[in-house]
C-alpha cells in the first residue's frame, strides 16, 4: 500500500526508550551471553523481515536493540573465582533458613538477570542488601514490606 493513502493518525507513536539504570552495572558472564544472544537474534530477525512485519514490531524491536547494545557496553562482568569464598557476594548463591523454619535458596546476579520466580535476585533488592557481607552461620534481618524476618545463612556457593 502507498504511504499516500495511510492517515496521519494510523501512525505509530514512537515508543519511549527503555529506561537505562543509574547503577552500576554489574552481571555475571552468562547474564551478559543471554543479553548478547538476544541482541543477536534481533538483529537477525531485523535483517531477515521476516519477524518484524509491521512497523510497531520493528519500533519495539529497534528499542529493545538500543538497550541491550547500551548495556552490553556498560556491563561490569563480576568472576565469582575474586569473590570472597567466605561469605555472600554478587554472584553467590546462598542457602537460608527463616525464623519459621522454612529453606530457601537464592543467587545474587546483576539487575538485568533477576528473576525472583527462580531464586534470581538483583544485587541491588532488599534480600540482597540483607545477607550481602554475611558468613555462614550468621543471621541477618531481611526488611521487607510484609514485615522483616530473620534469615540464617546455611551455605554459600560461587558457580562459574
Amino acid at each position: 500500500m502507498s504511504r499516500a493513502f495511510v492517515k496521519e493518525s494510523d501512525r505509530i507513536e514512537p515508543l519511549p526508550e527503555i529506561p537505562l539504570s543509574e547503577h552500576p552495572n554489574h552481571t555475571t558472564l552468562a547474564g551478559l551471553a543471554r543479553q548478547q544472544q538476544r541482541l543477536a537474534q534481533l538483529r537477525a530477525d531485523s535483517a531477515d523481515g521476516v519477524a518484524l512485519e509491521d512497523e510497531l514490531a520493528r519500533e519495539t524491536a529497534a528499542r529493545e536493540m538500543r538497550w541491550l547494545e547500551a548495556r552490553i557496553a556498560s556491563a561490569i562482568v563480576v568472576d565469582p573465582a575474586q569473590q570472597p569464598a567466605d561469605s555472600v557476594a554478587f554472584g553467590a548463591s546462598v542457602d537460608v533458613v527463616d525464623e519459621h523454619g522454612v529453606e530457601a535458596t537464592y543467587r545474587i546476579v546483576g539487575e538485568d538477570e533477576a528473576d525472583a520466580e527462580h531464586g534470581s535476585v538483583s544485587w541491588l533488592s532488599p534480600l540482597a542488601k540483607a545477607v550481602l557481607g554475611a558468613k555462614v552461620g550468621e543471621e541477618v534481618l531481611w526488611r521487607r514490606p510484609a514485615g522483616d524476618l530473620r534469615l540464617e545463612i546455611v551455605a554459600i556457593r560461587y558457580e562459574a
